[in-house]
């Protein structure tokens, strides 16, 4: 009997202890975004203008949680400044639009450097493993810390159209790694989901691959043809800043992101456009 109680108590705190962490987390949702922040959304983060009302309010609650969850550490003097924090958790929240904001749980540092920065990188020639330094612009360690050059990742987002964005490139990594694996598919809404994601990424991976090959100019960025974890990162930049080429060109991929972020991109877009 004396077992029983105690493990019905531990239930009851557990129990607890999880509706009052979401009761405060949800409070942190709610806090209103401070103006200065918004007008550093305005100014370095063009897709936020194109929001309806409802998901820049739903964007500020996961910006709010962001940046009480994350840490910001500066390199090479850097110092991080809010501009800094609120460009990069509106990129990166952007991505969390009708979604959970706990497919970010996996990590809890962002690196900033300055501009580009060093890193080890290991490539393969057959069963030939080489390791070396590599110029790099961001990067996204598994169940690790973001690491972002800032003047790329503040140009980036500053440029809607170009179709490169690392901030989304490499938090695109982060929702890949959410269930615990980063192969090129994210947590998607339903099961049935994944049967056509599976086939229609497959095949645009594989085509991606043969034009890469042949030195032929594709609309998604050739980079996404190394391997299908950055095909999808890939792709996500192209859905958020190219998403009408993307619908004309690759229709069933962009049906597959549509269904996985439930957003249409091409709104935004026009919003901007007629602002």
């Amino acid at each position: 009997m004396e077992i029983l109680l105690v493990v019905a108590l531990v239930g009851v705190a557990w129990w607890l202890w999880g509706r009052w962490k979401r009761h405060r987390r949800g409070r942190i949702a709610e806090r209103p975004l401070p103006a200065e922040w918004r007008e550093i959304l305005e100014r370095n983060v063009p897709l936020y203008r194109g929001l309806p009302e409802d998901l820049k309010e739903e964007l500020h609650g996961h910006i709010q949680l962001f940046l009480h969850d994350k840490t910001f550490e500066g390199f090479r003097g850097l110092e991080v400044t809010d501009e800094m924090r609120v460009t990069i958790a509106g990129n990166a929240c952007i991505l969390l639009l009708n979604r959970p904001h706990d497919e970010y749980a996996n990590f809890s540092t962002i690196y900033l450097y300055p501009s580009t920065f060093v890193s080890e990188h290991t490539s393969y020639d057959g069963l030939v493993q080489s390791v070396g330094p590599s110029a790099r612009l961001g990067e996204s360690w598994h169940r690790g810390p973001v690491v972002l050059s800032w003047d790329s990742a503040l140009a980036g987002s500053r440029d809607i159209k170009d179709g490169h964005n690392v901030i989304l490139h490499e938090f695109a990594h982060k929702l890949d790694g959410a269930d615990g694996s980063i192969d090129g598919a994210p947590i998607l809404h339903q099961r049935s989901q994944y049967v056509s994601w599976a086939r229609v990424m497959k095949r645009e991976f594989e085509q991606l691959r043969h034009e890469a090959g042949e030195g032929t100019r594709e609309l998604l960025d050739h980079y996404g043809a190394t391997a299908p974890e950055e095909f999808f990162a890939v792709l996500v930049e192209t859905f958020y800043e190219k998403p009408r080429q993307l619908q004309r060109e690759h229709p069933d991929l962009y049906e597959e992101m549509q269904k996985c972020f439930k957003v249409d991109p091409v709104e935004w877009h026009e919003a901007v456009r007629d602002r």
